[in-house]
């Protein structure tokens, strides 16, 4: 496993000590609840961490931040560690229909000490959260996204989608049912991935 610090990760030491925290509430609860494949366990800080605070680092600052299809934290919670000190003033809402990874999530935000609301509900029968920042990880098709982001970002609003390899596949089916401004920025952890910045989703 590689090792980190808080230097290596452009983080302070009270951040990087909330990102340790969560990174071994993850290995403990993961055996039960499988918040992350058993073999990404061991990368957890360069797959799935890092991964999160380059999410976190392409934002702009919002007064609000819904990370959909939270599941084991990432990149919503991670997020939201970063943001308590880096955005103060944005809050936090993680979304999560899985009772049991909603349960995961709120005593990461207690154990971590950061402010994240925790919702257990479907994405799409919620009612609108008019987010400023609006991000999913593996959840499903850029597709199925934008339909998420016209109902939960408010206009004028950012979404931040991690997509891999077959991104520029699932652009050019998303681009039949969706009007939408895009800024690929190449991954850190995997050079044939892109972060998606998103703005200005309208229907075709």
């Amino acid at each position: 496993m590689t090792t980190h610090n808080g230097e290596s990760l452009n983080v302070s030491r009270e951040t990087f000590d909330r990102l340790s925290i969560f990174a071994e509430l993850v290995k403990k609860w993961n055996p039960r609840i499988n918040l992350v494949s058993k073999r990404s366990l061991d990368d957890l800080w360069t797959r799935h961490i890092i991964d999160s605070i380059q999410v976190f680092r392409n934002a702009p600052v919002g007064g609000l931040w819904v990370d959909l299809g939270s599941g084991g934290g990432f990149p919503g919670m991670i997020c939201a560690i970063l943001g308590a000190e880096e955005m103060p003033d944005t809050r936090f809402i993680c979304v999560e229909s899985d009772q049991r990874k909603s349960a995961f999530l709120r005593s990461a935000a207690r154990e971590c000490g950061v402010n994240c609301q925790v919702i257990s509900q479907r994405i799409e029968v919620l009612d609108p959260l008019n987010a400023d920042i609006l991000s999913a990880r593996a959840l499903t098709d850029l597709t199925g996204l934008l339909g998420f982001a016209e109902r939960h970002l408010k206009s004028g609003g950012t979404a931040l989608f991690p997509k891999g390899v077959n991104w520029k596949k699932e652009m050019q089916e998303a681009a039949k049912q969706w009007n939408f401004s895009y800024e690929a920025v190449t991954s850190l952890t995997e050079p044939q991935a892109v972060l998606l910045k998103i703005t200005g989703v309208t229907r075709v």
